[in-house]
């Protein structure tokens, strides 16, 4: 008899593991939702799950997409082996990096969130979080996604940024991010996330072709 593992194919190399992370109200479950509707419409089989600390009080929040042209059982990605972790905050990617395979991406905000073990004066934040992440053995993108967001007037989109970031380096087609956050994101707030979604593109973009 197969092995689950074998069965499943759910250490297959064509599924592709999303892992995001960052505190809470900065729309992770939000962006997680429009990456695994926009990866339905595009034909693969998806399976989310998250993980929510004090998301309610700023602490860590984290969500796992996995998508693959065949069924995908486990929604949990195996240690190490996320091929993009996308972090919204800079020590949340830090505390992330552990799950990026060897040759895979992180992309990252730049932004910087003091948490309550800070101001309490019990923890220092880290002032060399891009020092650290470069050391490891993956790509590592920089996104100025929070400044972003707020030249655009609606600070809370820096989740779609990274989200455009994003789909420059997942095999999902434009048509199916448009459609998904068309589902997903309130109409009142829908045209300012598809300018973010086209910054975050081109800031990807650009970094690719210095």
């Amino acid at each position: 008899m197969k092995s689950d593992v074998t069965e499943t194919g759910d250490n297959a190399e064509d599924t592709v593991n999303v892992l995001m992370a960052g505190v809470g109200g900065q729309g992770i479950i939000t962006a997680s939702a429009v990456l695994a509707q926009a990866a339905l419409e595009a034909g693969y089989d998806v399976k989310k799950s998250e993980i929510h600390g004090m998301s309610q009080r700023g602490g860590s929040v984290e969500s796992h997409v996995r998508l693959r042209r065949g069924r995908v059982h486990s929604p949990i990605i195996p240690w190490g082996r996320a091929d993009l972790t996308v972090g919204l905050e800079m020590l949340e990617a830090l505390r992330s990096a552990h799950w990026v395979r060897p040759g895979g991406t992180m992309l990252v905000d730049d932004r910087k969130i003091h948490p309550s073990t800070i101001a309490s004066g019990a923890f220092e934040y880290p002032q060399d979080c891009l020092e650290r992440l470069a050391k490891h053995d993956f790509e590592l993108i920089v996104v100025n996604a929070f400044t972003i967001a707020v030249e655009l007037g609606e600070y809370r989109a820096a989740n779609t940024v990274m989200l455009g970031a994003m789909s420059q380096l997942l095999p999902i087609p434009a048509e199916a991010w448009q459609s998904a956050m068309r589902r997903i994101i309130k109409h009142q707030r829908l045209q300012v996330n598809l300018e973010a979604f086209a910054a975050g593109q081109e800031q990807v973009y650009s970094c690719q072709n210095r």
